[in-house]
Formats: structure tokens, sequence, C-alpha cells
């Protein structure tokens, strides 16, 4: 199993996924907890979230990989305090010369002023419409969306501009927004990804720590498809050893949710991901960890993540193929396989700005 330089107590990260905080891939310095000499009994101090604004001077992202199915993004957040040990957006945080580690889930950046910044380019003369995705690399229904309040901007927006979105989010905060998100989806403009990796509440706490619990997602869904917003269940991450038991049993619990569709994604371990999880199953499910690692090499030629477009995501050899089996055997029989609408693009028209003249027709 990995070892870390800046391993962090357990009273101290309560209710934090990563098990330490060690530099990003691009410091030239590591920095490192120690005792200072003096035998002097310090109190232990939870870990708190801090957050810092950052004004963007864009906000939407446009991205160019074959094996995802949009082309453009937008993250109001940078990090999450739902802390998923398993989220493959930790090693993103080195970029800002943090820790992949417990800084991605405590040392968050908010985008306070994302949505003038996204109605400035979708009035740009040069913009061509087509859906944006939020929530493909930090939920934008985590905790501090409570108070912030930026991804409801963002979607006033959208509303106001008619413009098609996807969201990703394991976050009921949702349910906030139903009064937007329930005219536009009226018309076509949105879908939801909820995300349920498991079933079992202490393994979703372990896995998920700040996360609305299994139950609650489901209801989130049932909220949410009760007011007319379509909803794909997510099975996603799958670990091996660890959730496939479930995967029949999540897909059933989705579909009498509400849920119309289905996907999975297979465990992803890029970058510092890998020695976070690995540190992660030694501490909770040593029992299992050789396990839950050896099917993971086995699905990426004996590595334990393989990059490559269409393959990251899924894996490869006789295991992924058993659990892509299961799966579509069990979204068929439950109705989650069938064909969705794409999101319409053609209402698509920047509002009137005050003193326009409006048309006659």
């Amino acid at each position: 199993m990995g070892r870390h330089l800046n391993p962090v107590d357990g009273d101290i990260r309560k209710a934090r996924g990563a098990g330490s905080c060690d530099a990003g891939r691009f410091e030239r310095h590591s920095r490192a907890v120690d005792h200072d000499g003096w035998d002097i009994p310090e109190e232990a101090r939870t870990l708190r979230t801090q957050v810092t604004d950052e004004r963007p001077r864009s906000i939407i992202n446009y991205v160019a990989s074959p094996g995802i199915p949009f082309d453009r993004t937008i993250n109001p957040y940078r990090g999450c305090e739902h802390g998923c040990i398993y989220c493959f957006a930790r090693p993103t945080h080195a970029y800002l010369n943090l820790s992949p580690g417990l800084d991605f889930e405590t040392r968050l950046i908010a985008r306070p002023g994302a949505s003038d910044v996204l109605a400035k380019e979708l009035c740009a003369s040069r913009y061509r419409v087509a859906p944006i995705a939020i929530g493909t690399n930090t939920d934008p229904y985590q905790p501090i969306e409570r108070d912030r309040g930026i991804m409801r901007r963002i979607l006033e927006v959208l509303r106001d501009f008619r413009h098609p979105v996807g969201i990703v989010t394991k976050g009921t905060l949702i349910e906030r927004d139903i009064d937007i998100l329930a005219p536009m989806a009226a018309e076509g403009l949105v879908r939801v990804g909820l995300s349920v990796t498991t079933l079992d509440p202490m393994l979703a706490r372990r896995l998920e720590p700040r996360a609305p619990s299994p139950a609650r997602r489901l209801a989130g869904i049932t909220r949410l498809t009760q007011a007319g917003i379509p909803v794909r269940l997510m099975v996603s991450p799958v670990v091996p050893a660890l959730t496939d038991p479930e995967i029949e049993r999540i897909l059933e619990a989705g579909a009498a949710a509400g849920a119309d569709a289905a996907s999975w994604i297979m465990l992803r371990l890029p970058r510092e991901v890998s020695p976070l999880w690995r540190d992660w199953l030694e501490e909770h499910y040593p029992d299992r960890a050789d396990r839950v690692m050896n099917r993971l090499r086995e699905m990426h030629g004996g590595k334990e993540y393989d990059s490559r477009w269409h393959r990251r995501m899924r894996g490869e050899g006789p295991y992924a193929e058993i659990v892509a089996h299961r799966f579509a055997l069990a979204a068929r029989r439950l109705g989650l396989d069938r064909p969705t609408a794409p999101l319409r693009c053609d209402r698509f028209a920047p509002p009137p700005n005050a003193g326009d003249q409006l048309t006659l027709f």
C-alpha cells in the first residue's frame, strides 16, 4: 500500500475522505507534521472548510474528448466538500499548488462571478449553442452551494437564454432549484444525472463522507421526476469486490424512484487518486484490499489505471465484460436502457436587454 509523507490523525480529519495532505505533484517542496519537542498537551483541531473566491475571466470550458458525450462544461467550484475518496477530479487541485488529498476537500475555490461571465459568453456573436455539462468535475450542489448560490445564478442565466444543460450531482440541494429546472425540463432543456454508488449507508459514509445518504439521493430522484425533470441513475463508480454485488439492487431502487435511464462507470484511479485510494482501503477494508486492486489491474493490463480513450471508463477483460453484461441485463429488465430524447438547442435565444426594440413577429 502507499505511504504518505503527511498523514493526518483521524480525529483531525473527521468526516473527511482522504487520510493525508501530501503536496501536489507540481510543488517543489513538501510539508509534514512533526512534533515541536515541547511536552505540552494540545487539543486536536478538526479540519474546517476554507473557501477562497476566484473571479473568472471565462467560464465555459471547451473539451475535445472522443470518450464523452459533450464538448463544453462549467465548474462553479474547484474542489469538492463531499470528499469522495475515489474522485477522479482530485488531481486537478495540484494545478493550484494544493494537495489532491485533504486540501481538495477542505480548501475550496468559489467562482461568484460565474453567472455574469456566462451571460457575456452566451451573447457573443461567435457562440454556437450545444448542451453544457455541469458537475462533470466537481459537484455544483456540494454543501457550500447552500450559502453561495453560484449554481442557482448560473441556472437563472441558462433559463433566460433557454440554453440546454445536463447536470451531474450527488447533492440533494438540487431540489431547491426545481422551480427553475421544471419549466426548463418542460421545454426539453435539462436532464439530471444523479449518482448512487451503494445502498449501504455505512459504506457510503466512508466512501463519500459529506454527500447525502443513498436513501436521501433516491428520494431526490423521486422529487425531481415528480416535477417532470428527467433523471438518469448513475451507478458510478462500480468498485470491484466492494460495490459490484449491488449493481442490480441499485438499478431496481433507481427505477422504483422514477429514473428513466441508467449508466455506469468503473472505478478510475488517475495520478494521486491511486495512493489515496490504496491507503483508504488499508484503513477501512484491509481484508478486501488485495482483491480490489487485483481486479483493477486485470482490467488495465497490469496497471492500476489506463487513461486511453474508450477504455478508462470501463476497463477490459473478463471481469469488465461480466459487469457490463450484468448491468445491461438489469437495465433492460427495468426499462432503463431505452433511448432518451436529446436536449433541445433550437430554443436558444439571448434575452432582450433593457431598451431593445421588440420584434413584431
